[in-house]
Order: C-alpha cells, then structure tokens, then sequence
C-alpha cells in the first residue's frame, strides 16, 4: 500500500511533462481539482496500512503499541509545525527521520505524510498544495528506513546527518514541480525564461527548471538542510536511544520460559 502510493505519488508529481500541452492558469486554481482526490486517496491508503500493523497475527502482539507510538509522533510533529520557521528550516523533520530510521519505511512513510496532513488542520493552512507536501515528507521518512545501520552511535548520527541535509534539498526542490508547470509565464508568477512550455524537451525543461530553482527555492533548501543536520546531531542521539527501546518493547512476539536450573545442573559432568 505505501509502494503504491509512493507510485500514484509520483505518477501526480511529474505527469505534466507527459502531456503534449497543458492549459497555463495560476497555479492553485490549476490544481485545486486534483488535490482533493490525491489528499482523500493518500489518508485512505495510510489508514489501510494502519490496519494492516495492527493485525497481531502478522506482526506480533505489540503491533497496536506501535501504532499508538505513530499516533504519539504525529501529534508532537504536529505541533512542532507551530514553532516559527527561519528561512525554510523546521523542526518537523527531525522525528520524521529519526522515526522511519528506527521503526522502518512504511513507518516513516506513515509518520511523514500524517504528520503534514494533522499540522495542516492545525495551523489552518490547507491548499491544494498539501498532499504534495504529505507526499514529500513521507518520501523522507520511508528512504530513512533504508538507511545503512552500523553499530556505533555516532556513525549513525553521521549518515543521519547527511541525509537531512541532502533530503532537505531534494525535497525542497520535488515540492516546486507541484505548481511550476501551471506557473503563468509573465504576469507576476515566473519569467517567460523560467517558465513551463509544452514544446520544451526534456533536456530543455530539466534545464530550465534547474534556473527556475536556483533562482526561487535554492536558498531556503539550504537553510532547511543546515536545520535538519543541526538538530540531528544536537538531538538525535537521546532520541534515537529512547525510540529503540520503545521498538524492541513493542516487537517482542512472546516471553520464553526461564530454563529449569535442576535439569541444566543434572546435566553437567
């Protein structure tokens, strides 16, 4: 389920450059249709998953535990949206990494994407931009779960590290291609040089949608990415530590019985 969104996802993320034309309108009416669809689509696919992990015939008797952790990290998500943002840092991906690091990819999928959609409710700021941003940061905390995972504590707050870093920018620029093919050349949305055209090849439109970034985004991504590797190495340390032994709380399947220590001691020569 979270493959197959991640698939549709992407699929709404870069089916403009598919089509031979699109009608150029200012970008939040051109998407307000679709964004309803992908939004519904996107909380019902979680809350299937969701299901699915509570199910203790497949995945053990803390599954529902886990789920009550998400619901817990969600909420706290949520909330550190309220914390004023400089130039593009936010808190927001701190648990979102850190949690799909521990508890794997379609957690972190799952705390990235319902993260954005509560703090969306909260902070009122609901557009047809926020299923993108859901699907954004979903991406974020599913490709944290696949992160390599050595023993020692600080290697892995090093490749922690880099990855907010480098995810920072890469979200930051798969969030313009939400509305940058709908931008009207002109008319105060882009220049006509940065602008979407149907009659661009690829090449041409990889290029100019480069310009258009560096230009509009690039420096608030670099501030988001310096926030994210800031505060995880500040933070994740006691973090990482305090969601590991909530994992292995809630994966163990049952408690084996203590060996009988008569029989171990008839046994010895």
């Amino acid at each position: 389920m979270i493959a197959l969104a991640s698939v549709v996802g992407l699929a709404v993320y870069l089916y403009p450059f598919a089509l031979p034309t699109i009608h150029q309108t200012a970008s939040g009416s051109t998407r307000a249709g679709e964004a309803p669809i992908v939004l519904c689509g996107l909380i019902l696919l979680c809350l299937a998953a969701i299901l699915r992990e509570i199910d203790p015939m497949r995945h053990g008797e803390g599954a529902a535990r886990i789920v009550a952790l998400l619901a817990s990290m969600v909420a706290i998500g949520a909330i550190a949206r309220l914390i004023p943002s400089f130039l593009g840092a936010s808190p927001i991906f701190l648990l979102v990494i850190l949690g799909g690091y521990v508890f794997g990819p379609a957690f972190g999928f799952q705390l990235g994407a319902l993260t954005l959609a509560v703090s969306a409710f909260l902070t009122g700021g609901i557009g047809p931009w926020v299923p993108y941003q859901m699907l954004g940061v979903g991406w974020v905390g599913m490709f944290a779960g696949l992160l390599p995972k050595p023993v020692r504590r600080d290697r892995q707050l090093a490749i922690l590290a880099g990855y907010g870093a480098i995810s920072g920018l890469v979200f930051g620029a798969l969030l313009n291609l939400w509305f940058w093919p709908f931008a009207a050349p002109g008319g105060g949305d882009v220049s006509p040089g940065l602008s979407w055209s149907p009659d661009l090849s690829l090449a041409e439109a990889l290029g100019r949608y480069l310009r258009f970034y560096v230009v509009t985004s690039l420096w608030f991504d670099i501030f988001r990415s310096i926030g994210n590797m800031v505060l995880i190495l500040a933070l994740g340390r006691p973090i990482l530590g305090t969601l590991e032994r909530y994992r292995l709380r809630f994966t163990w399947q049952r408690w084996l019985p203590a060996p009988d220590a008569t029989i171990a001691t008839n046994h010895q020569p």
